[in-house]
C-alpha cells in the first residue's frame, strides 16, 4: 500500500499581522510547518507534498533539507481546491492524509494511529476528532449509532443542543484516493465563504453510502491549530513543556522547569543539571553530567560532558569535556575549547581555539587567536586583533604566560613558555622561552598637589 500525505500551507494567515506566511514563524525553534512534516515523516509517510500560495519562497525555504514535494495553489479558493491540486501527484497512492501546516503540537503516535485505523477499518475516510472542553468555534461531529461519521455541523449553524457536544472536526484527515479524487470535481462554492470547502467530501460520501469512520486522538492538544500569536504562545508552552518532560523522563534534572526554554531538536545527556532561567536553541547538543545555567543562553553549540556554565551567552561554538564557563562569560561563534579550559568573568572570546587546560580567568578579549596548552591568560588582556580594516590572528603556543593588562597587537606570536610583563603592549613575535615587557619609563612627580607648576619636581 502507497501511502501519501498533502499538508496545506498556501493561506497568508492574516491573523498573525505578519508580512511573512503563517506557518513559517517558529514554535520552540522550528518553523511550525517543519513540526508537521517531521511528525508525519516519522509516521513513515514519504511521499509528502505541501501546498504553496501565499509567501510560497519563505515557506519551500523553510523546509530546506526536507523531503518534500510543492505543489502551488495560485488562488486560494478553500482546502477542497488545495487538494484537488496535488491530485495528478497522487495517482500511484492507495490512501492520502489531509493536514494543515499550522498545528505543530500534532504527534507521530497520533498519525499512526490514525493511518492504521483507517485502513484497518476500510473507511472511504477517517475525520480525526479530539475532545475539548471549550468546543466554541469547532465543527461538531455528529456520529451515527455504529459511531461512523453522520455529519459535521459548523458552529454557526449547530442547535443549542449540539453546541454542548465537545467532540469537535480537527480538520486531519484520511481518504482513499480512489473515493475522494472523483468526489474533488462535484465540490461547489455555494457557502458563506464562497470555498470548495474538503468537508463537503464527506457529506458526499456519507450520502452516496460509503462508510466514514471518526478517531478520537487521545491528546487534544495535538490538533491546537495557530492562527495568531496568542494561539502561537500557547503552542510554544504546550511544547516546551513536552519537552521538558521528555528531557527529565529521560534522565535531565531541572531545578525549575518553567523557567527552563528547550527547543525541540536539543539533545542533553544523562545526570546534567539545568538550572533556572535556562535557553537552550538551535540545533545545540549538550553530553551528560554538566551543571547549566542560572541564567544561561547557548544557541547551536555542543557541549562536552561535566561542563559547568553559568551567567553565559554561548553561540555557535564547542566546548570540551570538564570546561568551566562563566559568570558573565561571551562565547561568540567559532569559539573552540578543549578540554579543562576556564573562561571566567567578563571573558569574550571570538573566532578562537583553546588548547586543553588553558585559562582566561577573568575580564580579558580573545579574539581571531589560537591558545596553545596550558597557557594562563591575565586579567584585562586584549588581542588587538581589528585595525579598522582587516581582521589578524594572534598565536599563543603552549606553556604561554601573559601578564595582566597586556595589549597583543595582532598578527602576533608569542613562541612556547615564553612570558609578557604585565602592563605591556606587544607588537613585535616574542621567540620561545623569553620575557617580553614593553612599558614606557615611571615618572613621578612630587607634590604635585602642595607646589605651584613651577616648583614642582620631576624625578626619573
Amino acid at each position: 500500500m502507497v501511502n501519501a500525505a498533502v499538508i496545506l500551507a498556501a493561506g497568508k494567515g492574516v491573523r498573525m499581522r505578519s508580512a511573512y506566511p503563517k506557518v513559517v514563524h517558529k514554535v520552540a525553534g522550528l518553523p511550525m510547518i517543519q513540526h508537521v512534516v517531521q511528525a508525519v515523516q516519522a509516521a513513515g509517510i514519504k511521499n509528502i507534498y505541501v501546498v504553496v500560495g501565499h509567501g510560497r519562497e519563505d515557506v519551500i525555504k523553510s523546509l530546506t533539507g526536507l523531503e518534500v514535494e510543492f505543489v502551488v495553489q495560485e488562488q486560494q479558493l478553500g482546502t477542497g481546491h488545495a487538494l484537488k491540486q496535488a491530485e495528478v501527484l497522487l495517482n500511484q497512492a492507495d490512501t492520502v492524509m489531509v493536514l494543515s501546516g499550522d498545528i505543530p503540537l500534532i504527534q507521530t503516535s497520533t498519525l499512526t494511529n490514525l493511518l492504521a485505523w483507517h485502513v484497518e477499518n476500510h473507511a472511504a475516510a477517517t475525520v480525526l476528532s479530539a475532545a475539548i472542553d471549550d468546543p466554541a468555534g469547532y465543527g461538531r461531529i455528529i456520529r451515527n449509532q455504529d459511531q461512523s461519521l453522520h455529519r459535521i455541523v459548523e458552529e454557526k449553524d449547530a442547535s443549542l443542543e449540539q453546541k454542548r457536544i465537545k467532540e469537535i472536526n480537527s480538520g486531519i484527515y484520511c481518504f482513499n484516493c480512489r473515493e475522494v479524487f472523483p468526489r474533488l470535481s462535484g465540490l461547489t462554492t455555494h457557502n458563506a465563504q464562497g470555498e470548495y470547502y474538503l468537508t463537503d467530501v464527506l457529506a458526499m460520501m456519507i450520502n452516496d453510502g460509503r462508510r466514514v469512520g471518526v478517531l478520537v486522538c487521545e491528546d487534544s492538544n495535538d490538533v491546537l491549530g495557530i492562527n495568531d500569536r496568542v494561539q502561537m504562545a500557547r503552542c510554544e508552552a504546550i511544547m516546551r513543556q513536552r519537552k521538558n518532560v521528555a528531557l527529565m523522563q529521560a534522565g535531565v534534572t531541572m531545578m525549575a522547569p518553567e523557567t527552563v526554554f528547550i527547543d525541540q531538536q536539543v539533545v542533553i545527556g544523562e545526570d546534567t543539571v539545568i538550572r533556572p532561567n535556562t535557553i537552550i536553541e538551535g540545533d545545540t547538543v549538550i553530553g551528560p553530567e554538566c551543571d547549566i545555567g542560572p541564567a544561561v543562553r547557548i544557541s547551536d553549540t555542543v557541549v562536552g560532558r561535566k561542563v559547568v556554565i553559568e551567567t553565559a551567552r554561548v553561540i555557535d561554538s564547542h566546548i570540551g569535556d570538564q570546561c568551566t564557563i562563566g559568570p558573565f562569560a561571551y562565547l561568540r561563534p567559532g569559539t573552540r575549547l578543549g578540554k579543562g579550559v576556564k573562561v571566567g568573568d567578563f571573558v569574550e572570546i571570538k573566532n578562537s581555539t583553546v588548547g586543553e587546560g588553558s585559562k582566561i580567568p577573568h575580564l580579558s578579549y580573545v579574539g581571531d587567536a589560537q591558545v596553545g596548552t596550558g597557557v594562563n591568560v591575565g586579567a584585562g588582556t586584549i588581542t588587538c586583533n581589528y585595525d579598522g580594516a582587516n581582521k589578524s590572528p594572534t598565536f599563543l603556543e603552549d606553556g604561554v604566560f601573559i601578564g595582566s593588562n597586556t595589549n597583543l597587537v595582532a598578527p602576533i606570536r608569542i613562541g612556547k613558555n615564553s612570558v609578557t610583563g604585565a602592563g605591556s603592549t606587544i607588537t613585535r613575535d616574542v621567540p620561545p622561552d623569553s620575557l617580553a615587557v614593553e612599558r614606557a619609563k615611571q615618572r613621578v612627580i612630587k607634590g604635585w598637589s602642595r607646589k605651584t607648576k613651577d616648583d614642582q619636581e620631576v624625578t626619573e
